[in-house]
């Protein structure tokens, strides 16, 4: 379609004798894209960009702001654009329920104070709660040098809205923000997300940034997701909302979204069944501390702490129920303990709401495992709780003495896990060591399995006890030639054995298990009587039921190398390659045969 009219060739000196808005309100519309929870899948709000600056002769969104900038009309469109995307938004099912991100130029901060009044009566026209609405701040600007910034944040606080930091590791401000500021959502830039599930530079970064976000109470946001992979790293790195068009892209007709994506919640499903034990294990020492909405009179505040006076701390609530912080009792004492204390905090006009008070607390998913939450605690100087969240919302609080009585419980089934008669890890540790490498394409895997031959008739023959020599020695031989930190082992269970080795070659592997078989193979021989050794073998009944001499014992492995880059979602798709070459490496004199996936 062609431009309305070519503004790009114009002198960009005339834009200020020009009026614009008559053809931005020709040719601007609104966008949404979906932004998800990764837990559920469920649509939990919508970001609004800016859609037909193109017919107005522009290359990006950002051309056309400069413009309207030079021309003196920034606030009018800003407004102009975001009643399109109010409108828009409460045409939404459930609407009420879910946030509208809005992009909000640095060169916007200027006229904050006359801008906040126009955007509440817009909100009160549409019956749109503040707090469904979430002003993003972009780090590819200074906004903390716009003079009265501080203010300005203090006040859309307080009025209830929501602040994100977008563009995150793109700007140079970034720290300067999340140290000085109360914020609600950290947007991590798509460059970091891109690849991140075979750039293990780029996970360790991300894990970083989502760990040190949890602990000052920030929900993360991963922008840009485009693959299946990198959502499904996302989710398992903590992050707790994605958008990207992996999910969807940006829609003028953002209907086409109401049943959301209840797909995502399945991706990789085996991998996130290991995670329901520690989600039990955290759900039986949540505690259901009562909450106060931020908008509440502080006189709500005292009849809360007085009605539970053993409760040094109250967590706080927006009008959507998600956690925004606590306000501690102690910070209140000072006012209280003073004369006329009491009544200059219920002082509207010093006072008011508790808003003020509210302090920042680390925000976890209760989904999040035992040691996520451990991380998050002990990253906090003088933690009081941590939040728990299940859709976004409120749950409850977990405090130091109940995680440590879910640390302990962990403890307690991974050693009921751990096989007896090896001291070698059991099948659930395997999983969870499954579920953590196959989605770090940072290095070459290693997932050897390993089978007796022959162990059935040796078992049968000389009994249980000498059964349990055999699988003894071997454990023994597993951890003597395998004791870097870079390899798992484990006991799947009877004669059956595993062995996970990260960062190492497809020699070093082999040269390795060469020398453990050929040892195994010597070792077991003591395990025979000296006639059975004299004769060569010894005689018993095959699974045909018929009787027929069987060689001495030996171990065959099957070894499945992933290449560093290849990452996988679901350990099912390993367990078929592996069922298949267990079967030919049985016919294999070595012993030892390589599949790489």
């Amino acid at each position: 379609m062609p431009a309305i009219l070519p503004l790009r060739a114009q002198d960009p000196a005339s834009y200020s004798r020009m009026a614009l808005m008559p053809l931005a309100k020709a040719a601007l519309d609104s966008a949404l894209q979906p932004i998800v929870e990764t837990v559920s899948g469920k649509i939990y709000g919508y970001e609004a960009l800016m859609r037909g600056h193109d017919e107005l002769g522009f290359d990006a969104p950002m051309a056309l702001l400069d413009a309207f900038a030079m021309s003196g009309e920034l606030t009018e469109l800003e407004l102009f654009t975001t009643s399109r995307a109010f409108a828009k938004f409460t045409t939404l099912a459930e609407f009420e329920r879910r946030t509208i991100f809005l992009n909000l130029d640095h060169r916007l901060l200027l006229a904050g104070q006359r801008l906040l009044p126009l955007l509440l009566s817009y909100l009160q026209k549409n019956s749109i709660s503040p707090s469904s609405v979430c002003v993003e701040l972009s780090e590819r600007s200074d906004n903390a040098s716009v003079p009265d910034f501080a203010n300005l944040i203090g006040d859309m606080r307080r009025m209830g809205f929501k602040l994100a930091i977008d563009d995150f590791g793109t700007g140079h401000a970034e720290m300067k923000l999340i140290s000085d500021y109360d914020l609600d959502y950290l947007k991590i830039d798509r460059h970091l997300i891109s690849r991140i599930d075979a750039v293990a530079r780029k996970r360790h970064l991300t894990k970083t940034v989502v760990d040190m976000a949890h602990v000052l109470g920030l929900r993360v946001i991963a922008e840009g997701v485009e693959t299946e992979g990198e959502f499904l790293v996302c989710r398992d790195l903590g992050v707790d909302l994605v958008q990207g068009w992996f999910v969807a892209r940006p829609s003028l007709d953002p209907a086409e979204f109401r049943d959301g994506f209840p797909h995502l919640r399945d991706l990789g499903q085996n991998r996130r069944v290991r995670r329901s034990v520690d989600e039990v294990l955290v759900r039986q020492q949540v505690e259901a501390v009562p909450t106060i909405r931020e908008d509440a009179p502080i006189e709500t505040l005292f009849e809360i702490f007085g009605e539970h006076s053993d409760q040094p701390f109250i967590p706080v609530v927006n009008a959507h129920g998600e956690p925004r912080g606590i306000v501690q009792e102690a910070r209140l004492k000072s006012y209280i303990y003073q004369p006329f204390g009491r009544d200059l905090l219920q002082n509207r006009f010093y006072g008011g709401t508790i808003a003020r008070f509210i302090d920042p607390a680390p925000v976890v998913d209760i989904g999040a495992d035992s040691s996520r939450l451990m991380a998050v605690f002990s990253g906090t100087e003088d933690a009081k709780c941590v939040i728990l969240t299940e859709n976004m919302r409120y749950a409850g609080v977990i405090s130091a003495g109940a995680l440590v009585k879910i640390i302990n419980a962990k403890l307690v089934r991974q050693a009921q896990d751990q096989n007896p008669l090896t001291g070698l890890p059991g099948n659930q540790a395997i999983h969870s060591y499954l579920e953590e490498t196959m989605a770090d394409g940072g290095v070459t895997r290693h997932y050897c399995y390993c089978d007796f031959d022959n162990f059935k008739p040796f078992n049968d023959h000389y009994g249980f006890q000498r059964g349990d020599d055999a699988i003894s020695l071997f454990a023994r031989l597993m951890k003597r030639y395998f004791f870097s930190p870079s390899v798992f082992l484990g006991h799947v269970g009877g004669d059956d054995f595993f062995a996970g080795i990260s960062g190492w070659s497809s020699e070093e592997v082999e040269m390795i298990f060469e020398r453990l078989l050929d040892d195994f193979e010597t070792d077991a021989l003591r395990l025979y009587s000296p006639e059975d050794r004299e004769r060569g073998h010894i005689l018993g009944i095959d699974r045909a039921g018929v009787s027929r001499a069987f060689e001495f014992l030996s171990c065959s492995v099957a070894v499945i190398e992933v290449p560093a880059g290849r990452v996988f979602g679901d350990p099912a798709v390993l367990s078929a390659h592996i069922a298949g070459l267990k079967k030919r490496v049985k016919s294999n004199r070595d012993g030892l045969l390589f599949e790489t996936i």
